[in-house]
């Protein structure tokens, strides 16, 4: 390669990897492997150790990566959060220790040691106590400036709230999810149809980077502390000892920590948790060997980038060789049908592989993948088993093309595929597959509002053969409720009370309960309003409902397959005969100043949820949205209005306060 073509290789790489670093960073939504960007960076260094004209400040390889996202304070670093030098292979690790030997010699330090540590795959953040009190919490961010993310490192269990010395300190570590509680939160997404995490570390950035410190509560956050960043009124002569002392304060201390004298047991070290990873409760990307003399560490000092004092070994992922026997699909609770590919049991890094979700028609397509193939498999993150690629070479004829089914696999009812989504459904609403996730829909608040039913008892009555079907919950005596509970009479009365109540409930009510795909709360109130009761409503062409205001055609389709499916009318017909109302209920006098009128709340109201202004303003046949615009009527603003507040001035949107608002609807 001669230094024209170095060049435009060397902006090539800086461009892409700048793009996939961002996405993994900034986004959290890696594109590609952590392999796959390693072995771009890799390239990149090399090609500007030969051509070192080339080098600019603002490439990857000279600082690190990532950037504050909008809406954290920032905070700066008093010591920066620096990454660390990445090699390959046992030569360069030979290299780095040749390195400290020799500085250590010039500086009269006999003998250096090591700490070989597992390299933890998570997300970094830096913890700062002031006399013991943990006060505040920041990300790695660029390295020189992160995030402020106090409070969602508050709802972290391990992290202590306290020390038992009241000194000032700051420590380093790295916020993780656990392999199990990663497995667990991904088969919950997939079971809700939500979007699955690539990896544990993408997972664990996500939680830590939520702006609602709720939402990071309910995520399987864990910390492992790995370095004292700052400390006054001590000192220390080793990283060992600095870590020894951390674990007696009370922090989760990476539990993997290997003291080594020299190369070989360095070697050894990197072998040995090599071997142990599947073992270990916590994903990995490597192992860390860092100097453990604290004096030899400030004398060989930094770059802007990486210590010099610290090098990470990345292990390679281990690929298989196996045997797609056939692919099998399962229906998940919302309906999605899945392909899941069953393989000839293979043992990759540790696990044994016999079966992989394959995602999605497009990516069989992708993959090229025919029953009988002979497939090359990883363990994406090493946690997920995924099939790289076809052997193509090894194909014999008798390999068989694979066809996503068109009716459910389960009940029988009629598969669709949507258009612009990647998932085939099944659009029965008595599939038992989706049975329970269909009934505590049913039950919920927003939909029958059948209080005291809730997912442990709807649990029990499945279990218990109780209820097949959605309109079984109509049938339920007392008897059968008061026998789910000691002593369960009250509890029996007051769920007949609430099931009875439901029947006299609105349409809407009804419509939002039925779980019609793309329907909620709000289109249900538009779709009652429209028809009156629910045969006009099943009864109504595509056309008919696609002129109703805010269904469009995707909405009007999605109904009108649910209402001609023989499920929905035998379904319809039971709840009649249970006496569930299922005519719109009509004010006598029906106000509709706000007709017309579009609401957009932002801020903290004193007197009303966000829930409880909406539903206001919609009984005065207005609605809400949840963006601003040139359409938007009026900007409800609470306390603490961000830029939703902003916009709507810069629109000229008019802008009202809640005693404004409670002047409207009086």
């Amino acid at each position: 390669m001669d230094k024209k073509q170095a060049e435009k290789r060397i902006n090539e790489l800086r461009e892409k990897t700048e793009y996939y670093a961002r996405k993994y960073y900034d986004d959290d939504k890696p594109e590609i492997s952590d392999f796959e960007y390693d072995m771009m960076m890799l390239e990149l260094r090399t090609l500007e150790n030969q051509y070192p004209e080339f080098i600019t400040k603002t490439s990857l390889t000279q600082r690190v990566g990532g950037t504050v996202k909008e809406g954290f304070q920032k905070v700066e670093h008093e010591v920066p959060l620096q990454s660390l030098q990445d090699v390959f292979n046992f030569e360069e690790i030979e290299s780095f220790e040749e390195r400290v030997k020799k500085q250590a010699e010039e500086n009269g330090i006999e003998e250096p040691k090591y700490v070989v540590e597992t390299k933890i795959d998570g997300l970094s953040a830096a913890l700062e106590y002031k006399d013991g009190i943990f006060v505040r919490g920041a990300t790695r961010g660029n390295g020189l400036v992160g995030e402020d993310v106090t409070e969602n490192l508050k709802t972290i269990k391990t992290i202590p709230k306290e020390l038992p010395e009241k000194i000032n300190i700051t420590v380093r570590g790295e916020v993780f999810i656990s392999k199990a509680e990663f497995e667990k939160m991904n088969q919950e997404r997939q079971e809700n149809e939500e979007e699955l995490f690539a990896n544990a570390r993408n997972a664990a950035a996500g939680s830590l980077r939520q702006l609602d410190s709720n939402i990071t509560k309910k995520r399987p956050l864990d910390i492992y502390i790995f370095n004292v960043q700052k400390i006054e009124g001590k000192e220390f002569n080793s990283h060992y000892e600095e870590l020894e002392y951390l674990t007696k304060l009370g922090f989760n201390v990476n539990p993997v920590r290997i003291y080594c004298k020299n190369n070989e047991e360095i070697m050894n070290a990197i072998n040995k948790i090599g071997e142990d990873r599947e073992k270990l409760t916590f994903g990995i990307d490597g192992a860390v060997v860092k100097v453990d003399n604290l004096r030899l560490r400030e004398i060989m000092g930094t770059t802007s980038k990486v210590p010099r004092w610290a090098i990470a070994y990345k292990y390679p992922p281990e690929r298989k060789e196996t045997t797609l026997k056939d692919i099998v699909c399962q229906v998940g609770r919302t309906g999605v049908i899945t392909p899941m590919a069953i393989l000839e049991p293979v043992k990759v890094a540790g696990s044994t592989i016999s079966k992989t979700t394959l995602h999605n028609e497009d990516f069989i397509k992708e993959k090229g993948l025919k029953i009988g193939d002979r497939v090359i498999i990883q363990k994406a993150g090493d946690v997920i088993p995924e099939i790289v690629e076809v052997v193509v070479s090894k194909r014999t004829r008798k390999e068989k093309d694979f066809e996503m089914p068109r009716v459910c696999p389960v009940c029988g009812a009629e598969a669709v595929r949507e258009e612009g989504e990647a998932a085939v459904r099944c659009t029965g609403i008595e599939c038992p597959a989706k049975l329970y996730r269909n009934l505590v829909h049913f039950v919920s608040r927003e939909a029958m509002n059948i209080d005291g039913l809730g997912e442990n008892i709807i649990g029990i009555l499945l279990d218990k053969k109780m209820i097949a079907n959605i309109a079984d919950i109509y049938d339920l005596t007392f008897e059968d409720i008061a026998s789910l509970k000691k002593n369960g009479k009250k509890f029996a009365q007051n769920l007949v009370d609430s099931i009875n109540n439901s029947k006299q409930n609105d349409l809407y009510r009804l419509i939002t309960a039925l779980g019609i795909r793309h329907v909620g709360v709000k289109a249900a109130k538009i779709l009652a309003k429209r028809f009156d009761n629910i045969d006009n409503l099943a009864s109504a062409t595509i056309e008919e409902l696609s002129e109703v205001e805010d269904i469009g055609p995707i909405v009007a389709q999605s109904i009108n397959e649910f209402f001609a499916q023989e499920q929905t009318k035998d379904l319809i017909s039971r709840l009649k005969n249970a006496g569930v109302n299922t005519q719109r209920i009509k004010e006598e006098e029906e106000d509709n100043r706000f007709e017309g009128k579009t609401f957009v709340l932002t801020g903290s109201l004193e007197k009303y949820s966000r829930e409880e202004a909406s539903n206001i303003i919609e009984k005065f046949g207005g609605k809400t949205s949840s963006s601003v615009s040139k359409k938007t009527s009026y900007v409800l603003a609470g306390e603490d209005a961000g830029s939703k507040l902003t916009k709507a001035q810069n629109l000229g949107v008019q802008i009202i306060t809640e005693a404004e608002f409670e002047e409207m609807c009086k």
